[in-house]
């Protein structure tokens, strides 16, 4: 047992600074307070062995303690834990929160609670965090040390390998075997020595977080994962044993699962004295169809612990939100007040992923390093999680301060498609200077901005909480403190802004025409990526064909040298309009038709090499299916931060640019009556733009499919021959799908002919799994939530097999339904059969009934590699991945949408908390908001993607105080956006409302 004076060590294992006082549990909050009252003390064990003692008042509730030993680890996911006890009649409890501890424990001072694992997830993936990973995998070597964890003789010998890799690093014949002398992991581990030192040897390089993924991934996979066997009896007297899961109630003779019972087939749960019920949904399938099943138990008091974690697993896999409280009855009362108290898996992912609490990053590190054989027994007891000190230098603990990017939320990046766990990036020049360390952090959730594609604290600049300087190796970039989101070297522009602003001109006109302007310098810079960044890329190695070189030289160089000199022009135009020239004094400046009349007549001499831009994408990707070094060359040059987008979709950006040419001439028009000076020459310009338009649409929506298409088969993985002819994407995003699991997250992709749904993988390039593929043709699809129970939930009816699908919200379910129903009138028009999309691979192909899991083999698990390896090169900023973190979709309608929504300019930015306004250059293209400190940048320093953001003006209670600001916000993440005119105000709302609504 640790002593209260001794509880400073033992709280720093875990990483905890002492100094830190805040708790993770909600954010901004102190740990909770004790209610007045005498004070009692009690001792609890946590998973590492080691006991703490916790002071809490006599009428506190058991919440309370909870809550302080929750502090203490600062654990966020704290709901997949519990505190447990032995009753009176020697029975293991769990104690309920809602009552006060000492009405559940009368002698405390004879009692130890046991920190451990209530709740066990199908998948080690969906903890968010390493800690929770850490305190699973010492919860996993507990179960296999004391037996009730059983398993076959190779898994266990692989479970306790990469429990010694963690603990003691790679293998050494004499230390591993001294170590497994000494460290008793499994009940008959003698007899598999052998096998353990052969597994231990393979696993050399293997990190402890490996180790415990390793460890984590082979044990969800077997039968007693997370059991817990409460004995019983048949109505026969057959002895047997219940348990509950994720899935539903379990049935065991022995170890061996016997029967399982469904969540979606259980209609109630009941106890009657020793009897526990079972009561089933009707089963249409079934001719000899059993209403009631009941299990007797040893008395009234194992039936309501039993049944009372049935609730609870119940409620924390398949609720949405914590259930609300009964109302309490005036007279009398029936049956049990219980109910969960905290909050479900999907309110835990929610918050830890999108809240701001307090994050303390850690490595894990071998938690022992010296040999078993030179400890006593006493010190290997308290040398599983080492006594850790806050030192970022400490090298024998298990969890270690350090800043590193996590990889849990790639919605957001420094403007490049490098993933979160790839290459760092630059500090971000401050308004003064240009550090030039590397930098790298780590910030809770899904923060909205992410700068230089890293994640780091929300302290404030350059300091910790606890006032701790931090060194420049480990200087914090954050939303809250780089240079670019903060006040720290923030241009103060109010006073110099407001007096340009009066110079200005103030017609509407004037601002059509700047609105030209920086749209045409981001253009540029788009043309550029293909005709500068590409092409000195390609000239490094002669791989790509030279057919394929001189069509993309022939058809994109003439353009560029085109836009190059019309850029200038129309420069000079607005320096002229703006009478930053002498040229006012001729008076002939207030106009741009006519420049716009010049450039667009020569385009349309180019229109021949425009309607082959549609062809590059085409053959290049042929050329990049033929070699191999050529395709990595690509996927590198995406990697590169001047390459914010898709390559592919530079390649049609002169195909769109058309678009935004046109627009804007009809907005010129509109404004123009027709006596203006300017009329004639706009509106000749809109004719001729209008008509080139109108000749290139055919190729445009085609080689925006085929784009898209292509962009999409990045993304996904075990699915073949994607971008076929007469396929056409039509909406992509996320929907719930109801198994045997309850409600899973899954990526849905609806195709003219097939809907395809997946989940994010584990892959170099984190791309989505495909688990399954539902034919449009005969699909029938109807509402299903009062059958279900499941808010927004619609089940579709294939050929083959059926699905249950929920949305988020009402609005989503409505696009999905009538998504698919068009759809599938379209492909029993043509009645043209779905193609295969799924691999042909065995390991790829899966039938519906095997729910996603693969039969991974023993041998493979032990080759595998972990993924926080995987995830160093990921493409975590595509659309794809963003309606994944968001919860969302879109639609092949919202992207054209998005192509013809483009915007750039000069926005002031200002955080809710900060004081000044800092100027910026802002690019909208994609659902995204890119920031440049200049015009003049080659790449964007931060990106923020709006799917899923709301769109509204401040209120006055906000005390903003300024004219022509735009609000965004999701959850608790708010920004302000100050523009310079009415126009420019109205222009950014129209286009962002696009990617927000």
């Amino acid at each position: 047992m640790v002593e209260p004076g001794d509880r400073e060590v033992a709280g720093q294992r875990l990483g905890i600074p002492e100094s830190l006082g805040v708790s993770t549990l909600e954010p901004g909050q102190r740990p909770p307070t004790t209610p007045p009252g005498r004070q009692v003390s009690i001792r609890v064990q946590l998973l590492d062995d080691v006991t703490e003692v916790f002071d809490i008042s006599q009428r506190a509730p058991a919440k309370a303690l909870f809550d302080l030993v929750c502090v203490h680890l600062n654990l966020a996911e704290r709901d997949y834990f519990g505190l447990q006890y032995q009753n009176p009649r020697r029975m293991m409890v769990w104690l309920d929160l809602l009552k006060p501890t000492l009405k559940q424990i009368r002698r405390p001072k004879n009692t130890i609670l046991r920190f451990v694992v209530k709740f066990f997830p199908p998948d080690h993936t969906q903890l968010l965090e390493e800690l929770t990973r850490y305190l699973f995998a010492l919860q996993i070597k507990h179960d296999l040390a004391c037996g009730r964890l059983t398993c076959n003789d190779t898994s266990a010998a692989l479970l306790v390998s990469h429990i010694v890799q963690s603990e003691i690093g790679d293998f050494d014949e004499v230390q591993s075997f001294q170590h497994l002398l000494h460290n008793k992991y499994m009940p008959n581990q003698d007899a598999l020595m052998d096998k353990i030192t052969e597994y231990h040897h393979k696993h050399v390089g293997q990190t402890p977080a490996e180790s415990d993924y390793q460890l984590l991934e082979i044990a969800r996979r077997l039968e007693m994962y997370g059991v817990r066997l409460h004995p019983a009896k048949d109505r026969e007297g057959t002895k047997l044993s219940l348990a509950v899961s994720h899935i539903g109630l379990l049935v065991f003779q022995g170890h061996t699962k016997i029967n399982a019972f469904n969540w979606s087939k259980v209609r109630k749960l009941s106890f009657k004295r020793k009897r526990f019920l079972i009561k089933l949904r009707p089963d249409l399938n079934q001719s000899a169809y059993q209403d009631t099943l009941e299990f007797v138990m040893a008395s009234r008091d194992c039936c309501k612990i039993f049944w009372k974690i049935c609730v609870e697993y119940h409620a924390f896999f398949r609720l949405f939100e914590e259930p609300k409280p009964k109302a309490k009855a005036v007279l009398f009362t029936r049956g049990s007040s219980f109910r969960f108290s905290g909050r479900t898996q999907k309110q835990v992912f929610d918050y830890v992923k999108d809240s701001e609490f307090q994050k303390v990053p850690f490595e894990r590190k071998h938690s022992k390093k010296v040999s078993g054989s030179s400890l006593t027994p006493q010190d290997r007891k308290t040398s599983t999680v080492p006594q850790e000190s806050a030192s970022v230098n400490q090298t024998d603990s298990p969890l270690r301060l350090t800043l590193q990017a996590p990889v849990d939320d790639p919605t957001v990046t420094n403007g490049h498609q490098a993933g979160p766990g790839g290459p760092e990036a630059q500090a971000l020049p401050s308004t003064t200077g240009h550090p030039e360390q590397q930098i790298s952090g780590v910030i809770s959730g899904s923060p909205p901005v992410v700068v230089n594609g890293q994640k780091a604290f929300p302290f404030g600049p350059g300091q910790s909480s606890n006032g701790h300087q931090p060194s420049p190796i480990n200087a914090h970039s954050s939303p809250l403190s780089s240079p670019l989101f903060t006040d720290a070297g923030y241009v103060r522009t109010d006073d110099e802004d407001e007096v340009r602003r009066k110079k200005c001109p103030t017609d509407k006109a004037y601002f059509i025409a700047k609105e030209l302007l920086t749209t045409e310098r981001t253009f540029q810079k788009d043309l550029a990526v293909i005709t500068v960044w590409f092409q000195a890329v390609l000239g490094k190695e002669d791989i790509l064909p030279d057919s394929v070189r001189t069509l993309i030289n022939t058809n994109y160089d003439p353009v560029y040298q085109l836009h190059q000199a019309f850029l200038k022009e129309v420069e000079q135009r607005l320096q002229q309009w703006e009478g930053r020239s002498n040229a006012h004094i001729k008076g002939d400046y207030q106009r741009v038709g006519d420049v716009m009349l010049k450039n667009i007549q020569g385009l349309k001499q180019l229109t021949s090499l425009l309607q082959r831009h549609g062809e590059v994408l085409v053959e290049l990707e042929r050329s990049c299916r033929a070699s191999q070094r050529l395709q990595e060359l690509c996927r590198e040059f995406e990697q590169q931060k001047v390459c914010y987008l898709s390559l592919n979709m530079f390649l049609l950006r002169p195909l769109h640019r058309l678009l935004h040419y046109k627009l804007i001439l009809e907005r010129l028009c509109k404004h123009y009556p027709p006596t203006h000076q300017d009329f004639r020459d706009s509106r000749a310009a809109l004719a001729d733009i209008s008509e080139m338009v109108l000749q290139l649409q055919g190729t445009m929506m085609k080689m925006e499919n085929i784009q898209k298409l292509l962009e999409l088969k990045k993304d996904l993985t075990g699915i073949q021959d994607l971008a076929i002819p007469g396929r056409e994407f039509i909406r992509l995003g996320c929907l719930s799908k109801l198994s045997g699991k309850g409600l899973q997250q899954r990526m849905f992709f609806l195709f003219s002919d097939s809907l395809v749904y997946t989940s994010r993988g584990m892959t170099a390039d984190n791309q989505f799994k495909v688990h399954g593929q539902l034919p449009l043709y005969g699909m029938t699809i109807r509402e299903s939530e009062d059958e279900w129970g499941v808010p927004h939930s619609f089940t579709l009816f294939g050929q083959r097999q059926s699905v249950v699908v929920a949305a988020s919200c009402v609005s989503e379910m409505v696009k999905w339904m009538e998504d698919i129903r068009m759809a599938v009138v379209l492909v029993e028009q043509s009645n043209r059969p779905s193609a295969d999309l799924l691999s042909t691979s065995r390991s790829d192909r899966k039938s519906p009934e095997e729910g996603g899991v693969e039969a991974e083999s023993e041998e493979e698990l032990s080759a595998s590699r972990s993924s926080l390896e995987r995830q160093s090169a990921q493409r975590g900023n595509t659309t794809v991945h963003v309606c994944w973190h968001r919860n969302t979709s879109v639609s092949m309608v919202d992207f054209s949408v998005a192509v013809e929504n483009q915007l750039s300019g000069n926005l002031l930015r200002k955080f809710k908390n900060s004081n000044g306004w800092q100027k910026l250059w802002v690019v909208f293209t994609n659902f995204s908001l890119f920031f440049y400190k200049s015009h003049q940048d080659d790449y964007p320093l931060a990106s923020l993607p709006l799917l899923g953001y709301s769109l509204t003006v401040p209120a006055e209670t906000e005390n903003i105080q300024k004219d022509y600001v735009f609000k965004l916000h999701f959850k608790s993440h708010v920004y302000y956006f100050r523009s310079e005119s009415q126009y420019t105000f109205q222009r950014w709302m129209e286009v962002i409302r696009s990617a927000t609504c």
